[in-house]
């Protein structure tokens, strides 16, 4: 990871098995749902006319767009308050703690890192306890450096096709998983590459990285298959 990139992952300690990445927001907890009701709480509402917040966020009393400004400071205060508000989808928190019996988990969140304590908190509070980083920095190399060339199945989670493009071109024979909620802004979400797989669900995600890990094992076990 170069200097412009480099994040502090010494706290990260993995063990000798496949590894998941998987971000947050609108993944593993619910965003734009709860940031929606956040928004009319005060006197704002949010209107999907592209795959943005900035632009898209109006004021209720004359329907007119919100600065930049102050839409950024909206989203740092939802952040600030997240505890709050999300909650995680159904049936994830399940689905990891199965998924953890065979592999290292950690979630990888791109918000400012002076919210990780927030978020820290939230995640426990759930019973998600796995380990988290919180950056505004490109996704592939943190993931390079926490894979680190590792001959170990490797999985990535995200709802941006920007970042799963991004492991893409860091981590090679990675399972790139696409996976986001059904709401109006994300059906303007920019596609991700057709050799990305797109899961439907939680449940689809778990079958896909099952299956993964699967041929990753039989495989090892006879490398002539």
């Amino acid at each position: 990871m170069s200097e412009s990139t480099a994040l502090d992952i010494s706290h990260i300690h993995l063990g000798e098995r496949p590894l998941i990445v998987c971000d947050v927001d609108d993944v593993v907890l619910q965003f734009i749902d709860p940031f929606q009701l956040y928004l009319k709480s005060l006197g704002h509402e949010f209107v999907p006319r592209s795959f943005r917040l900035h632009g898209n966020i109006v004021s209720q009393a004359n329907g007119l767009a919100l600065e930049d400004q102050h839409v950024s400071r909206l989203i740092q205060e939802f952040f600030e308050d997240q505890e709050s508000w999300q909650t995680p989808f159904d049936p994830v928190v399940s689905t990891l703690e199965r998924l953890s019996d065979d592999a290292d988990i950690l979630f990888l969140t791109a918000m400012p890192p002076q919210f990780s304590a927030h978020r820290r908190r939230l995640l426990d509070r759930t019973g998600l306890t796995f380990p988290l980083l919180a950056s505004e920095q490109p996704k592939g190399p943190i993931a390079q450096a926490l894979h680190n060339g590792r001959d170990l199945p490797v999985v990535f989670i995200d709802d941006m096709a920007r970042n799963l493009h991004s492991v893409k071109e860091h981590v090679g024979n990675c399972l790139l998983i696409h996976l986001m909620p059904d709401s109006p802004v994300h059906r303007f979400a920019p596609p991700a590459a057709e050799d990305i797989a797109r899961a439907r669900d939680w449940v689809h995600a778990a079958e896909l990285i099952d299956q993964h890990l699967a041929a990753r094992t039989i495989r090892h076990a006879n490398p002539a298959a």
